[in-house]
């Protein structure tokens, strides 16, 4: 088959399979690993587990990591200049901009005022176009500055000038196991303060609908627009995930909540407050699109499972590694590559300066090619 009939099918197929995405929970707006183990609040006082009035032994008692948590949970709005359209502003005699708000919710998560949330919360900071107005649990309204932000992981960090702040200790994301408790603090619909409770539905998820750039962590403790940016906290009080997005049919919660894992977080964060900026791996792709086996298997393809690629910038590494469009890339650096998602992210932890090597299919041959990591710079 032609490869401008393979293209044609598989872009078709892409298209059809990213109309479900993943929401952000705030665009709509203008521990121990298992029970069994003994549990501390972040002060190392135990946490009863013991039954208590009409509760089943074996669910622990979380008021007290409760109360803690919401001690370094913040409420963020950002309020933004937005240009309007100047064919309204000349044929509607509207003002060259508008004010836009979003709500959210955010984690202190140091002492001296560092503030963690999405990104997408901020909105526009451009310029100094948004007004962004922190909110504490003692109801003290302090003016944030942006200390960075990266649309890729979708998180930013904020600074106040603030005492008596009580940040959330860091928790390890990736000793998270499936089944162990969790809750939620937020501002979901703009009720401060809310905590849910929940478990975690899986660890290390990728999924196209998601479009992340890491994997998440699954849970079913309700999350709602307005937890974006909350805290995700185990049963010792620690943070081990940001509020990130849902998977809903309804705009609401439906049990399909995800959150950015603290391991990422930390990481980023730390890269923000040193440099302002998060350095990531790239290879200069433009444009690639997942496979849809079924739909190659159609087109008399067999079940071919990849990445097409359908474009990319000149003179980048893949170009000058002998990269060709309609090219499938099927493995990046000794990994299986089934979709679009998993490729980006492996591509933005390579270490820049190395050397990765990409196998591709082209015309029923397999190839190997050596392409070098450059620097993707943050840039909004």
């Amino acid at each position: 088959m032609p490869k401008s009939i393979l293209v044609l099918v598989i872009l078709i197929a892409g298209f059809a399979g990213g109309l479900a995405s993943g929401r952000m929970l705030d665009r709509e707006q203008a521990g121990p690993a298992d029970a069994a183990a003994p549990a501390t609040t972040p002060d190392g006082q135990p946490v009863e587990v013991a039954q208590r009035s009409g509760v089943p032994a074996g669910i622990p008692d979380l008021t007290a990591v409760a109360a803690r948590a919401i001690q370094g949970s913040v409420n963020i709005s950002s309020t933004q200049r937005v240009r309007v359209d100047p064919f309204f502003q000349i044929f509607g005699g509207l003002e060259p901009y508008r004010t836009q708000q979003s709500l959210g919710s955010g984690v202190v998560v140091s002492a001296d005022g560092y503030v963690l949330t999405n990104n997408h919360v901020l909105g526009d900071v451009r310029g100094g176009r948004a007004d962004i107005r922190v909110t504490l649990p003692d109801n003290r309204e302090l003016q944030a500055a942006v200390v960075g932000t990266d649309r890729f992981s979708d998180l930013a960090v904020l600074k106040i000038e603030a005492t008596g702040l009580s940040p959330l200790p860091w928790g390890r994301s990736n000793q998270l196991k499936v089944a162990e408790w969790v809750l939620a603090i937020g501002n979901p619909f703009a009720f401060n303060q809310t905590v849910t409770l929940g478990i975690i539905s899986a660890v290390n998820r990728v999924n196209p609908q998601l479009n992340a750039m890491t994997e998440m962590i699954q849970t079913d403790a309700a999350i709602n627009p307005g937890n974006s940016g909350g805290a995700l906290v185990n049963i010792r009080g620690e943070l081990v995930g940001i509020n990130n997005r849902i998977i809903s049919e309804t705009g609401g919660y439906q049990g399909l909540g995800f959150a950015i894992p603290s391991d990422v977080a930390r990481d980023v964060m730390t890269q923000l407050v040193q440099t302002g900026e998060v350095v990531r791996g790239d290879i200069g792709l433009y444009q690639v699109v997942t496979i849809d086996p079924a739909a190659a298997e159609r087109a008399g393809l067999g079940r071919i499972r990849g990445v097409l690629v359908t474009n990319f910038w000149r003179d980048s590494p893949v170009h000058r590694a002998g990269l060709e469009i309609s090219d499938i890339i099927v493995s990046f650096n000794g990994e299986d590559i089934t979709d679009v998602n998993r490729l980006q992210q492996l591509i933005g932890q390579a270490r820049v300066g190395s050397t990765a090597t990409i196998v591709v299919l082209r015309d029923g041959r397999r190839l190997e090619l050596k392409v070098s990591v450059e620097t993707m710079r943050n840039r909004r």
